[in-house]
């Protein structure tokens, strides 16, 4: 158990049927009246954010979320399969488990899955890939303005905004916390 005066940034509780990680906390003294804090709070399955306020000695079940490095093997229709790097066992996650990773990942890319109860809940991709061009306007000799975007769709299907200089078959570097374009390989 912990109290909401113990609440920190990244924890994870059990609290009103669902579980939340704390995304950011104040702990309030007013002047006048007792002591409170205030949270803003992430359910880690639909992503809800919430904002409420705990008495500093209410006390939640900390919830225990594990984290996995597996492998995306391949897509059958709405069904993805990860393959457990240590066990070699797959398991199907559905498009709603993993489609803020899926646009960024290729066969074969090792992502982090993470569990509750071992019941697997969302995929992460790595924070940086590399990924081709395979489709987008095409550039010319001089293209070299900074602040000039085109749309570009990658090998995994995913449309971004790159530079004019970015052409077909370049392997370009992409931030998936933002989605971005970063540099050019």
């Amino acid at each position: 158990m912990i109290t909401a005066g113990e609440f920190r940034k990244g924890i994870t509780v059990e609290w009103d049927g669902g579980v939340w990680n704390i995304v950011d906390f104040q702990h309030v003294k007013p002047g006048k009246g007792a002591a409170f804090v205030r949270t803003k709070i992430k359910n880690i399955i639909t992503g809800a954010v919430v904002e409420r306020s705990f008495n500093p000695t209410d006390k939640m079940p900390r919830a225990i979320v594990e984290t996995k490095e597996m492998q995306y093997v391949y897509s059958d229709g709405d069904l993805y399969y990860f393959m457990d790097l240590d066990t070699f066992e797959q398991i199907p996650l559905n498009k709603e488990q993993v489609e803020d990773a899926i646009p960024f990942v290729k066969e074969s890319t090792n992502v982090t899955v993470r569990f509750l109860k071992g019941i697997a809940f969302s995929v992460a991709a790595p924070n940086f890939v590399e990924l081709e061009v395979t489709d987008t306007e095409p550039g010319f000799k001089g293209d070299t303005a900074s602040n000039t975007y085109k749309p570009a769709t990658m090998e995994t299907g995913h449309t971004l905004q790159v530079p004019l200089f970015i052409s077909i078959g370049d392997r370009i570097r992409i931030d998936t916390r933002s989605g971005e374009y970063m540099e050019r390989c």
